[in-house]
């Protein structure tokens, strides 16, 4: 046989693997768990952080503010030093719409060695009266040391502590909308099965024709690399979850000594799904039908920066992973198409056949992802050439990074741990993850 038929033959059995062998991470299928209503309701806090959101807010504060929650829940959005009006919106939003109480605290910017999202959640959890900043880490998040008139020019605000700690945590972006009994439905689970994370992966936005044809591939990608299946099996080594929606125990959140004990993590959501995980907790993640993302990416260069801004992150900023990777996406996604069209010039039946099949299987597994999103199955055939834009996107992130300008998000840029500042303690060796 040829040099491609081989080739085409090794795409074809990896198509089989994945299929078979990676915990039928193409199914979609995995959704909330079965379950019913609790004998009492747990009180809730949700933890809203924003940076410059002024304008998604609108789009969902108000599912949150109107909750249909039969127990206590209160929110707290956690004003990441915007610019833009962010708190000031939040309040207006609240006398506006009126429903769940809503404070606001601004923390001002992030001590050395945390990243905005997770130093604004130890924020929002301490406002929520829930402190769980792990090992060697300051008790009071609250009270955070005060810098130089001109660093800080503003005090940031704390609101007053509530009676007493909610039992549990939503954990939600500003830019995802919730369905009325969202809420009700997680806890309602979470308690039924005796989970400590319940997270929802929520249905990205896909009305550009960029977003249809590179979204569900991101979803897909991400399914491919932690199968739901594998991450809610009992007993797992597998740990993942989707930042936008995650309700998080708070017992379980102080045992695992989150946010601390990932206060680097530039891809957080994994990392706080394994820091769960690995303290004892149970965890799930699924698809949301009732939870939803109101980001727009209209244009491809929106999902470029998406993707390529934490891209190689998740390879560790390794070149030999980096190589394996680009290596593995053109074997498993390039090689069918070339491999049929070069098999049909070239009479080689071998690779044509072998091309075909693989590329059949491709196809045929991202057809549940389609569905999911309410768009038509020849999106499907044009997988390849998505999966080259993201083997693209992360020769971008990883030639970013050696430039200097690696991990960042909304003016703040993020050093690889191994060059963080020491005074980042601890936490330094914590995992790094996902999205």
């Amino acid at each position: 046989m040829s040099a491609l038929a081989w080739t085409a033959v090794a795409s074809l059995a990896a198509w089989a693997w994945l299929l078979l062998g990676q915990g039928f991470f193409w199914r979609t299928d995995q959704r909330l768990p079965p379950h019913g209503e609790p004998e009492s309701w747990p009180d809730v806090a949700v933890v809203v952080p924003a940076r410059d959101e002024a304008a998604m807010l609108p789009l969902s504060l108000p599912s949150l503010l109107h909750q249909d929650y039969p127990g206590r829940a209160r929110i707290v959005l956690v004003d990441d030093d915007s610019s833009d009006g962010t708190g000031d919106t939040a309040r207006a939003l609240a006398v506006r719409y009126g429903g769940l109480p809503l404070s606001v605290v601004r923390p001002g910017e992030p001590e050395p060695g945390w990243t905005g999202k997770l130093w604004a959640l130890r924020h929002g959890m301490a406002a929520a009266g829930v402190e769980a900043d792990g090992p060697g880490l300051p008790k009071e998040p609250g009270k955070p040391k005060e810098p130089e008139r001109s660093e800080r020019p503003e005090r940031p605000e704390r609101p007053e502590r509530p009676e007493r700690p909610p039992e549990y945590l939503l954990l939600t972006d500003a830019d995802i909308a919730h369905a009325p009994d969202s809420l009700r439905a997680l806890v309602a689970s979470a308690r039924a099965h005796r989970l400590d994370l319940v997270s929802q992966m929520a249905r990205l936005r896909v009305e550009s024709g960029w977003e249809r044809l590179v979204v569900p591939a991101f979803v897909y990608f991400f399914c491919q690399l932690y199968p739901f299946r594998r991450v809610n099996r009992h007993g797992a080594r597998t740990a993942a979850a989707a930042g936008g929606c995650v309700l998080l125990r708070a017992e379980a959140a102080v045992r695992a000594g989150v946010p601390g004990s990932i206060r680097q993590a530039v891809i957080d959501d994994v990392s706080l799904a394994r820091a769960v995980q690995r303290s004892g907790g149970r965890i799930w993640l699924g698809l949301a039908d009732g939870v939803t993302s109101v980001r727009p990416y209209p244009r491809l260069a929106d999902l470029w920066r998406m993707v390529s801004r934490s891209a190689y992150t998740q390879l560790r900023y390794s070149p030999a992973l980096l190589a394996g990777t680009v290596a593995g996406l053109a074997l498993v996604y390039l090689v069918p198409p070339v491999a049929l069209f070069a098999g049909l010039a070239g009479g080689d039946a071998v690779a044509a056949w072998s091309g075909g099949g693989a590329w059949a299987v491709m196809t045929a597994t991202y057809l549940p992802m389609l569905r999911y999103y309410r768009l038509t199955p020849s999106l499907a055939l044009p997988l390849p050439f998505t999966a080259l834009l993201y083997l693209l996107m992360t020769l971008d992130s990883a030639g970013r990074h050696h430039l200097g300008r690696g991990a960042s998000w909304k003016g703040r840029r993020y050093a690889r741990r191994r060059e963080a500042p020491e005074s980042a303690g601890p936490g330094a060796s914590a995992e790094r993850a996902r999205s």
